[in-house]
């Protein structure tokens, strides 16, 4: 039975969009040990439709990283890692976890646009859709993610929830959550490298001296342009040293640069036509 996301009384506005980060809401329930969460899981996505008054709902989930492994072959590595050391009883828990997280999507599919391709991340998805709200004819939208790459996207029309910390990252508040501006981030990512998406970053530069060497220098072209710099300290002549590193971090996280790259022609049209279909239909 399909699952009709409405609100109760007067629906709300098409134009505001609510966009899912499909795979990272569903590890809430698999951190719980919990393997069958499908209505669950609508649930909360039609719990927060309503919370941000979103009339329109899109859910993105990850299908690889083509693009960004054919830059860097070691983009992710670090996961491979992990579940290879999985025991059997985990990997048979994860396998079903998965199983029905693709349930999910069925599920939601029926009444919901949900985007999922191989070799395409849910991240770049979410970019291509916020920078075209415009074209979409969308007003503003609210990403749903605990991934703080996603604040990469976010301007006065795009702001983000995260069901982990349950606090929220707009352009209003975003000082309280960093110590630059939000055009900043970019250079801030490519300096500190990503961890969780096994990025390397220039050696010996952390969150301080990112934010020292972007008050001097400028952003990440400005920064690459200086090299080499002047000073004796071990992280500048790190920097100096892997500055082409800086280029290369660029293309594997600038989202709203590159994201229709990763995406690809013939996927960007499925997202265009659904998209604009499912709207088109939502405003009859």
């Amino acid at each position: 039975m399909a699952i009709k996301f409405s609100d109760l009384g007067n629906p709300a506005p098409t134009g505001n969009l609510l966009i899912v980060d499909g795979l990272n809401i569903a590890f809430r329930w698999k951190h719980q040990g919990v393997l069958d969460f499908k209505y669950d899981y609508i649930r909360t996505v039609e719990s927060l439709a309503k919370s941000y008054n979103a009339g329109t709902i899109v859910v993105c989930a990850d299908g690889g990283s083509s693009y960004r492994k054919d830059i860097y072959p070691e983009y992710k590595a670090n996961r491979k890692e992990k579940y290879a050391e999985q025991t059997p009883q985990e990997e048979k828990e994860f396998e079903m976890f998965m199983a029905e997280f693709a349930n999910t999507l069925t599920e939601i599919r029926k009444t919901h646009p949900v985007f999922h391709f191989k070799g395409v991340e849910a991240d770049d998805i979410a970019a291509y859709i916020s920078k075209e709200l415009d074209n979409f004819g969308l007003d503003e939208c609210w990403l749903i993610s605990s991934d703080r790459d996603w604040d990469l996207l976010i301007n006065d029309k795009v702001s983000r929830f995260s069901t982990v910390t349950r606090k929220e990252t707009t352009v209003h508040n975003w000082d309280e959550h960093y110590d630059f501006e939000i055009p900043d981030y970019i250079t801030f990512k490519c300096l500190t490298g990503d961890k969780g998406d096994n990025v390397p970053g220039i050696p010996g530069i952390g969150p301080k001296r990112a934010v020292q060497i972007m008050e001097q220098y400028g952003d990440v072209f400005d920064i690459y342009d200086a090299c080499p710099l002047e000073g004796k300290y071990k992280y500048i002549q790190n920097l100096n040293e892997n500055s082409d590193q800086l280029l290369q971090n660029v293309e594997l996280m600038d989202l709203l640069t590159y994201c229709e790259d990763a995406i690809g022609e013939e996927n960007k049209e499925v997202i265009n036509t659904t998209l604009k279909r499912h709207l088109d239909e939502t405003r009859l």
